[in-house]
């Protein structure tokens, strides 16, 4: 089973790439261009029309996962009433992300259709995040705070995933680290379901990495960020209501986007900024713009990834209370010295540029 599994991902990561490589042709007809601006971290216009190759090639191998176990008459087929809503729902998101990408649709509208998207996923799916294990703690029962803590989880995957896309090899690494690591544990943990459709996800994102590594020939746009941040959040609740891992475990995946995100967004917050600006604030973005640049940013942010996939893999090996609280604290303090390095180089960035 894993072997025809693998071989469908190889399928869908060489149809991405052949797929995004016509994409970043300015000469092909989706002639969609993202335009440097206030928030931007790229100089030239460039082709955001990534995510469709993203989106194309893991619904082929969605569609051939499936057919392939109906015409085999083999269990393990992908969809199920949990996959139908996750991925119907990611649909939904990216439809209206690409109509945004070409005219751009009010916010009201767009926040709209991810509470409709997360609402098929609570209610369709019946996917709710029940339980939060802490060490020495246990499992929390969230009782009435399940149903608004998984409607809040699901809206903040899909918009700091698009806020996260900002810099080149950045949204795209993560997605190729972060579902091939809920792929794994899926596998791992015996859900199919899970197992492949994250898998088959960091395939279809590895075919559009290539092309999207500093510097960057095409970007994933709107379409692929929301719907990859939004699959990324109902595979995780997937997850953790199927009792495959717990709550720490997608949180210590996605690390490197959920905590500079977080941070920065209470950061702004604080100051009485106004939330809905665009702004370069960000620590990745401080990094490349104290002059670090693309390359040398997105390997560090690289390295953190592996070390949260690690973290997460490990953690869920993990029984004894004890260990599992040193792993989270160290993870956070790796975290921590990361974004206090920043702060350090953009201050010594700023006393080399008045000298």
């Amino acid at each position: 089973m894993l072997l025809k599994d693998l071989s469908v991902a190889a399928l869908v990561l060489l149809l991405s790439f052949w797929l995004t490589k016509q994409l970043a042709r300015f000469s092909f007809g989706l002639r969609l261009l993202d335009h440097p601006n206030e928030r931007s971290l790229h100089a030239m216009p460039t082709p955001r029309t990534g995510g469709l190759a993203v989106l194309a090639s893991l619904s082929l191998g969605i569609c051939v996962e499936q057919f392939g176990a109906l015409a085999w008459k083999a269990p393990g087929g992908v969809i199920t009433r949990e996959s139908f809503w996750a991925l119907g729902s990611s649909l939904l998101i990216a439809l209206v992300s690409f109509l945004d990408d070409w005219a751009k649709l009010p916010s009201g509208v767009r926040f709209l259709v991810h509470l409709l998207a997360a609402a098929g996923v609570i209610f369709g799916a019946g996917l709710t995040i029940n339980e939060v294990g802490i060490p020495f703690a246990g499992s929390l029962s969230l009782h009435f705070l399940a149903l608004p803590l998984t409607l809040l989880w699901l809206i903040w995957m899909t918009n700091l995933y698009n806020f996260m896309d900002g810099m080149d090899g950045f949204a795209g690494g993560m997605s190729v680290c972060g579902f091939g690591v809920l792929g794994y544990l899926g596998y791992a943990g015996g859900h199919h379901t899970l197992g492949t459709i994250a898998t088959l996800t960091a395939a279809g994102s590895a075919g559009f990495l290539w092309h999207n590594l500093p510097p960057a020939k095409i970007f994933m746009g709107d379409i692929g960020s929301t719907m990859l941040g939004f699959l990324a959040g109902a595979l995780s609740i997937m997850g953790i209501h199927d009792q495959v891992f717990e709550f720490p475990v997608p949180v210590l995946i996605f690390a490197p986007f959920i905590f500079d995100a977080t941070i920065t967004l209470l950061r702004r917050l604080l100051r009485g900024e106004k939330l809905w600006q665009a702004h370069r604030k960000h620590y990745y973005q401080r990094l490349v713009l104290s002059g670090w640049g693309h390359g040398k940013t997105v390997t560090a942010e690289y390295i953190l990834m592996f070390i949260g996939g690690a973290s997460a893999i490990i953690y869920n090996k993990l029984v004894h209370e004890q260990a599992r609280l040193i792993l989270l604290l160290g993870c956070v303090s790796i975290f921590a010295v990361f974004f206090f390095s920043v702060r350090v180089i953009e201050q010594r960035s700023r006393v080399v540029c008045a000298d």
